[in-house]
This record gives C-alpha cells, sequence and structure tokens, in this order.
C-alpha cells in the first residue's frame, strides 16, 4: 500500500512505495553479483549522489550524442507530440529523474489546456521530491501526484488510478538498457496500465557506425570511465570494500551482433578484495571481467517489433537532424 507523505504545497502528493532499506538491497546484490561467474553489477547501482553527478556530467561531453539529440526532437517537435493524443491529458514519466526534458513536453500540453497532472515515477524519494518542487515554482498550472517506486511498483499502483487520457514517457534511452524479454515484460506492464487510445513516447537510440557508439562510452576526459568505477568506491564507502580503483578499469565496446554497447570494469592483475559488512573475500584474475551494463541499439523495425509484441501500434517517430536518435509514439491498442 502507497503511504502518501504530507505535503507542504498542495499541488504536490508523494507516495514512497520504497519498503526495504535501500543498503540491504545494495549488499544482496552485490553479494550475489560477486559470487556469479561471469561477476556483475546491477547498473541501478550506478546512481547514489556522486554516480547521479557524474552521469549529469556525461550528458554534457561532446561524444555522448543522445542527450542532445533528444533535446533536439522534444525542442522541435513537442507541439506535434502533445496533438498527437485527444483530449484533456495526464502526464506519466517512467525514472523522471531531474525531470529537464520533461519541461519541454509540460510546456506544450500546458499550450493546449488550462492545468496538468503530472504522475512521475522514481527510485529516489529525494530526486523525486527535489525536481516535483523546481517543477510546481516554474508552472502554476501544474499539480504533481508522484511515486517513489521501482517501475512495476510504480506501474502497478498507477493502474489502480482513474486518469484521464494519458500520455506516458520513458525518455533517454532507458529502454536500452534491458535486454529482449526485460524490454517486452517492461512494455507489458506500462500497456497493462494504459488504456485503449492512451500513448507511450518512447525514446530510443539507433544504431549507427560503431565508431560513434563506442566514443560515447568512452569519452577522452574519462568521465564514463569514473561514472562506471564509482560502482566500486560505492561498495567501498557503504559496504566496507577494500578495492583500489587504480587495480581496475573502465570497458566499453560495441557488440554488433547482439546490437549493444557492453559495459565492463576490468581486473588490471590478480587480486583479492574484502567487503567487511558482507564478509565476504572476493578473487579476480588479470584480465577478469565484470559486467555492469548493456545500452541496446535499435533500428525503426526493431522499435515496431516490441510494439506489436506488447499491446502498442507504433504510429509516429520523430528524428534529430543526423536521425542518431528516435522519440516513437506508441499507441495502446
Amino acid at each position: 500500500m502507497a503511504q502518501t507523505e504530507p505535503a507542504r504545497d498542495k499541488r504536490l502528493f508523494i507516495h514512497n512505495l520504497v519498503k526495504r532499506d535501500p543498503l540491504a538491497n545494495l549488499a544482496d546484490d552485490v553479494h550475489k553479483g560477486l559470487t556469479a561467474q561471469p561477476k556483475r553489477f546491477l547498473p541501478k547501482y550506478f546512481y547514489d549522489e556522486l554516480g547521479s553527478q557524474l552521469f549529469e556530467a556525461i550528458c554534457l561531453l561532446p561524444e555522448y550524442y543522445l542527450t542532445r539529440a533528444e533535446n533536439e526532437i522534444l525542442k522541435r517537435y513537442a507541439d506535434e507530440i502533445a496533438a498527437a493524443v485527444d483530449g484533456q491529458i495526464t502526464l506519466v514519466e517512467m525514472g523522471s529523474g531531474s525531470a529537464s526534458k520533461t519541461r519541454l513536453i509540460i510546456e506544450a500540453l500546458l499550450r493546449r489546456q488550462p492545468q496538468l497532472l503530472f504522475m512521475p515515477v522514481d527510485i529516489s524519494a529525494s530526486a523525486i521530491e527535489s525536481s516535483s518542487r523546481i517543477l510546481l515554482q516554474s508552472y502554476p498550472r501544474l499539480a504533481i501526484e508522484a511515486y517513489a517506486a521501482d517501475y512495476f511498483a510504480g506501474l502497478a499502483e498507477l493502474g489502480k488510478k482513474a486518469r484521464r487520457r494519458t500520455l506516458a514517457l520513458f525518455l533517454g534511452s532507458n529502454i536500452s538498457n534491458f535486454d529482449l524479454e526485460e524490454a517486452l515484460r517492461f512494455l507489458r506492464a506500462m500497456r497493462s496500465m494504459l488504456n485503449k487510445g492512451d500513448a507511450l513516447l518512447l525514446g530510443a537510440d539507433l544504431k549507427k557506425d560503431p565508431r560513434i557508439l563506442e566514443e560515447a562510452y568512452n569519452d577522452a576526459l574519462g568521465v564514463t570511465s569514473a561514472f562506471n568505477l564509482n560502482v566500486l568506491a560505492r561498495i567501498n564507502r557503504e559496504l566496507g570494500g577494500t578495492f583500489d580503483l587504480r587495480a581496475f578499469k573502465h570497458r566499453a565496446f560495441y557488440n554488433e551482433a547482439a546490437g549493444r554497447i557492453e559495459i565492463y570494469i576490468e581486473s588490471l592483475f590478480n587480486q583479492r578484495v574484502r567487503i567487511e559488512k558482507l564478509d565476504l573475500e572476493v578473487e579476480f584474475a588479470a584480465g577478469e571481467l565484470i559486467h555492469t551494463e548493456n545500452s541496446y541499439k535499435y533500428d525503426r523495425a526493431g522499435i515496431a517489433r516490441l510494439a506489436n509484441e506488447t499491446g502498442f501500434e507504433h504510429t509516429r517517430a520523430w528524428l534529430d537532424s543526423q536521425e542518431r536518435f528516435s522519440s516513437n509514439l506508441l499507441l495502446a491498442a
């Protein structure tokens, strides 16, 4: 059952669905990941306070075209996107974060209707409160009902709510972090929350020259490397780990057959690491890889297949001027 946080602004309600201590989740997942073969970490643990700041810096890098390309699309086509769904709209966003790009859609909708209800979902309760209060200061005709939750818990709760016609957002190519089965599961859950005639705006990075893709994840300044290795620093800080970050390096490359960027942390030599709060010692061989993330790239046919298999109809696609990124309107069929 969602707990509604008391709000100082009558236009803001926050439901906190985060039931477990995040440190307990981290401990469980790190133990599972480091005792698996091959070793792995879950990408959601990139985003502690420092990791979130590093990702914001990545989005400004010249090599990391994704944010600029999506911003270009939303600046150019926000009014078209808003007009593509009939009626008075309620706006939902999964993984809203700072909601910086969302502003373009909010403004387009407020040009078409007198008020707007925004329903963001994000795993971080502090991030969602901060971004919500900033948005409310900017838009007097906006009201926010927010959910601090993971995607599936948030979707389940949203599915219980009676809403106007809904436009849902899943921006930033977050769909890229799911493998095919996970992407299908997520989109089916999204479809079950929506009613016929509602729509999902899905951001998806497109397949392109592997050199451009690899440069986006191996920037010259090393910010992406710091972002990746911060997972080890987080384990040191929060779980009493003894990782020496200089003994590991960031690796990212494009697997063309699988259509994805694969991101790893590589051990530079044979070594042993202790994690005090897990009472765990972990051996690493020279060259051994810890998998941290995949980022799948799509073509238009692949996006259409995702839509068709999950109860959507792929009705529109907007591209940036260099055709690197796509914003896709999926209509709940």
